[in-house]
């Protein structure tokens, strides 16, 4: 299986797993809601976007490099695990693919009545 095969593939993962907890009250296998990660909204107030915007002001154009050179056709997929008993939660990055889902059922392979 070549990889541009691999990355074509649909990632199917189940809603929820047992595994390892971490947290204080654990310490065991216990079941994870699994969710995928997403990031925050982008804040106004964090260092590097005053220094940007301050930069930005006046005259001048654009200061610093806008990126175009896209190269990538997949994202690394982060699926974040929340403990069903202590609500602890950790990240788990997977392997890059184009398609991801979170439990959906299997087609059944062979003849359909």
């Amino acid at each position: 299986i070549t990889l541009k095969q691999r990355l074509n593939k649909m990632v199917n993962i189940p809603k929820e797993r047992k595994t390892y907890c971490k947290g204080k009250k654990c310490g065991k296998h216990q079941l994870h809601k699994i969710t995928q990660y997403k990031a925050g909204k982008a804040s106004n107030f964090a260092q590097g976007k005053r220094r940007y915007d301050s930069k930005q002001m006046g005259f001048g154009g654009q200061t610093k490099p806008v990126f175009h050179k896209k190269a990538k056709t997949t994202r690394k997929i982060v699926l974040r695990l929340e403990c069903k008993k202590c609500k602890t939660k950790k990240q788990l990055v997977i392997k890059r693919t184009k398609h991801f889902e979170l439990g959906e059922k299997k087609k059944e392979a062979g003849h359909q009545y």
